[in-house]
């Protein structure tokens, strides 16, 4: 018969106890080159050149996450405010409407959502090279 040994030490105990710290929320700057990263990775990578569907839902995905952390950014941005921030957002939310298409819909589908997602998340890093958030 197997007992419980009780030998959970005391730091695992506090980190049990204690909950996930909120993360700290990223500057304009940060959140701007972060998703400038993801852009350049993304194509340094060789971008999406399988045309079947499926095949770029993790790409797709690596790139939204910056970009929503840019909007939240960009919400809190007191120096430039909503107006500046509008063409982007006006990107970001064309990138979400792609992504809650659902799965990536390949290449050559009617209505694919690839635009919408890769090809406005390179508008977006363009429009950043445009308008210099440091």
């Amino acid at each position: 018969m197997a007992a419980a040994s009780g030998c959970s030490s005391p730091s695992d105990e506090d980190t049990a106890a204690k909950p996930a710290g909120k993360a700290k929320a990223l500057s304009v700057a940060e959140a701007a080159t972060t998703f400038q990263h993801a852009v350049t990775k993304f194509d340094e990578d060789g971008g999406c050149i399988e045309q079947e569907p499926g095949m770029c839902g993790e790409q797709m995905q690596a790139l939204m996450e910056p970009a929503r952390d840019l909007r939240k950014a960009a919400n809190t941005d007191k120096s430039a405010g909503a107006e500046f921030w509008s063409p982007a957002y006006a990107l970001i939310d064309t990138m979400e409407d792609g992504i809650t298409v659902g799965e990536d819909q390949g290449a050559t589908a009617v209505g694919t959502n690839r635009p919408d997602v890769l090809g406005s998340a390179h508008k977006l890093s363009d429009w950043l090279d445009e308008h210099p958030t440091t």
